[in-house]
């Protein structure tokens, strides 16, 4: 009976101690990943750009360490810029994402800029993504590919193709 009562107590002690018993429940809740779309390119373009709504539900910040594709050299986070005539794209490594925060990107805003596109994005089809969190781990999704509208007009022109 003491030796169970001891081989109990101490199982216990080790999972409280645990660094996982601490990062499980909502307070490390895995950010959740939803309206993930892109534009369709061109043929022969080697950039794209995808969308998609980040949201932290856990009680802790997380932060965004990486995204990838099997249909791009690279995906990295990008913000928007205006500073007075111009626009500019910078690197956002890593995302902040502060507990209970819902992060939109969208055109013209925060983006992933998809680098290295191995063939076209063509409406219909869906893009794999998978983002890779600090604490939450990884998710994965499939954006939807939809047909560029012809009087849109493209915020990533500027980049270098």
């Amino acid at each position: 009976m003491n030796l169970t009562r001891r081989l109990l107590g101490s199982i216990a002690l080790v999972a409280l101690l645990s660094p996982n018993a601490l990062a499980a429940g909502p307070a490390a809740a895995t950010p959740t990943v939803e309206r993930a779309w892109a534009r369709a390119t061109a043929p022969g373009a080697t950039m794209g750009a995808a969308y998609l709504v980040i949201d932290n539900r856990g009680r802790r910040a997380d932060r965004l360490l990486s995204i990838s594709t099997p249909r791009a050299e690279s995906a990295q986070v990008h913000v928007t810029i205006r500073e007075l005539d111009q626009v500019r794209m910078r690197r956002v490594d890593p995302l902040h994402i502060a507990a209970g925060e819902r992060l939109v990107l969208e055109p013209g805003g925060t983006h992933v800029m998809l680098m290295g596109l191995r063939s076209p994005l063509l409406a219909g089809e869906k893009l794999p993504l998978t983002l890779r969190f600090e604490t939450g781990g990884e998710v994965k999704v499939e954006a939807n590919v939809v047909a560029a509208s012809p009087a849109a007009t493209d915020p990533h022109a500027h980049h270098a193709q």
